[in-house]
This record gives C-alpha cells, structure tokens and sequence, in this order.
C-alpha cells in the first residue's frame, strides 16, 4: 500500500502529465448530468453525449421528463445499452425528483443514493460535476484498474477500494484525482494493452516494478 506522501506525488504527477482532464460528459444543468451518469454505465462518454442532445432538447427537466412514456425515452436511449433499465430509472429517477424534492437534483451524497439509478459513484460524479463540491472519488473501472495496479488498494469492491483511496488522498486532491483516474485509464493504462513505457507514473506502479523484476 502507497502512503500519502507517495499518493500526493502520483495525483501531482498525473496531473502534469494531463492537465487538461475534464468530465468529458456535456450538461448543462445537475439534472442532465444526473441522467447522463446513468446513460454512462457500460457505455462510452462519447456515445452519451450524442444521445442526450436528442433526448433533452424534449426533455431536460425531471417535470418534461416523467411526462414522457417509458417506450419513448427507450427509443432515444437504445444506443447507450441495457437501455430498458436505463429508460426505467430515469423515469423513475424523474418522478422522485418531483414528488420528494420539488424537481430539484440533491446537492449530498445520501438524498442523492435514495435516486433510482444513482449509486455511490455516480452520486460522487454528480457531486463533483454539477455542483463542485467532491465528497469522495467515483471507483469506476479505470479508477479500480489503476488503484490496484499501482498498490493505492488491494481491494476489489468499489466502496472498499474508495476507503482506502480516501485514507491516503487530501480532500484538496479529491476534484482532480476524479478526473485524472479516467483520463489515465482511457489514454495510458489502457485494461487491454497499457502504454507502461509511457507512463509517468510507473515508478510508483506496483505491477510495473514487479514486471520489471521478472523480465
């Protein structure tokens, strides 16, 4: 397991090394990014933003959207994947929205999870996103990946993984490192083939070490 010394020189790391990394998911309200957390699950950030456009300019508040019927927001949604459970959350999730919050997105992470479709990492990415406020890091396959891979945690389930990643990381860290994870995951530490000679953290990387001790 890294310490935090060594956790605050990867998270400085990444970020020179990619210092534009931003949320690639296009909203423009917490509602939209709501619904597009959900769209992401298994699907690309790229294959999101070229459905919502559709999707929002009839529907971009929870009020449009529990008007419309189930078939219809399946229809538009089909290309993100398992698309009837994502169509029924987010009817669900708008309902909600309306009934027990006045059509306003929660701004913490616990009314947040209450959300049909709306987990803890998706809750943190909210958090993070559409109101800059990071409560934590959103575990999703990349973070998982790379926390592993390097020796931030052993773990395999998302939660305790996020513990131990929450144990070692600054809260001024927090809003970077969400983003840098991702960008890493997806540019360089690629699951099927990572670029390890090109990675400017690899001195810190367990797997990479011990490869290197085995050639």
């Amino acid at each position: 397991m890294k310490t935090q010394k060594e956790a605050i020189k990867i998270i400085k790391k990444l970020k020179e090394y990619y210092p534009e990394a931003t949320c690639s998911l296009d909203f423009a309200s917490p509602f939209e990014m709501a619904i597009s957390v959900m769209l992401s699950a298994q699907c690309t950030d790229e294959r999101v933003n070229k459905t919502t456009p559709e999707l929002f300019k009839i529907a971009n508040t929870p009020e449009q959207m529990r008007q419309l019927k189930l078939e219809e927001i399946e229809k538009i949604v089909k290309p993100c994947g398992f698309y009837k459970n994502k169509a029924k959350n987010i009817l669900a999730c708008s309902q909600m929205l309306v009934e027990k919050f006045n059509g306003i997105v929660p701004n913490n992470m616990e009314d947040l999870q209450k959300l049909p479709g709306i987990g803890r990492k998706s809750a943190n990415v909210i958090m993070l996103e559409a109101f800059n406020n990071p409560q934590g890091i959103a575990v999703d396959t990349h973070a998982k990946r790379i926390s592993n891979k390097i020796g931030l945690s052993l773990e395999s389930d998302p939660e305790k993984i996020e513990k131990d990643l929450l144990k070692i990381l600054p809260q001024e860290t927090y809003y970077d490192a969400n983003h840098l994870f991702v960008w890493h995951g997806r540019y360089t530490c690629i699951a099927r083939k990572p670029k390890c000679n090109e990675c400017p953290i690899k001195k810190y990387c367990d797997t990479y070490i011990k490869e290197g001790e085995n050639r």
